[in-house]
């Protein structure tokens, strides 16, 4: 059994990648981008189980899944892990892997060269909140595409500028009524949802402000 820190797992996902997709966000991650949408799952120690039982978690939804995203958190902070998970997958499913990571690309590489095949493609590099946000996939332009094998060109689509329908947010329910979104955000979005929601009398606390409490 290897261990994983997990936040959270939803099919299906239509924001991160082509087609419906299962998301994987794991927990932990010290990068701590200003501004990032997942801050929630920013503190380590947090959903400890294993790869194997996530992948239990998922396989289900296996038949009816395009690709797998996985995020956080940052993955490669858990190595092991994300190894673990994405072979368990590529016994499982056929759909390609996109991960999200917060370090740069020369920092995953290694990693990647090492275990060829087990992504296919990876957003790198952190979210920097006052860098121009005008590129699909991306929550700033910093941030690079890599795709790394014949399955991960189909990555090549979202090598654009982003369109209106980029800036879509899927949003799930938790079992106490807590709402989270996945997606790329357009800058201000969760601003304006919280002053529409403070207005009819809600009161809202983003994961940024919570994670820095």
């Amino acid at each position: 059994m290897t261990a994983l820190a997990l936040s959270r797992l939803h099919f299906p996902v239509t924001t991160l990648g082509p087609g419906r997709r299962i998301g994987i966000w794991v927990q932990g991650c010290t990068i701590r981008c200003p501004g990032c949408i997942s801050a929630d799952t920013w503190a380590p120690g947090l959903g400890v189980t294993t790869a194997e039982a996530v992948l239990d978690a998922i396989v289900a939804w296996i038949p009816d899944a395009d690709g797998l995203t996985v995020s956080g958190g940052e993955p490669f902070e858990q190595p092991e892990a994300l190894e673990a998970l994405l072979r368990g997958w590529r016994a499982l499913a056929t759909g390609n892997v996109l991960v999200f990571s917060g370090l740069a690309f020369t920092a995953v590489e290694p990693w990647l060269a090492a275990r060829p095949g087990l992504v296919d493609a990876v957003i790198a590099g952190p979210y920097e909140r006052d860098a121009p946000q005008t590129l699909a996939l991306r929550g700033s332009d910093n941030q690079t595409l890599h795709m790394l094998t014949e399955a991960g060109r189909v990555f090549a689509a979202y090598d654009r500028a982003a369109a209106p329908q980029d800036r879509r947010l899927d949003v799930m329910f938790d079992a106490e009524g807590g709402a989270w979104f996945a997606g790329i955000p357009a800058r201000g979005d969760f601003q304006r949802l919280r002053s529409a929601l403070k207005a009819q009398g809600h009161r809202v606390v983003l994961s940024d402000q919570a994670a820095a409490r």
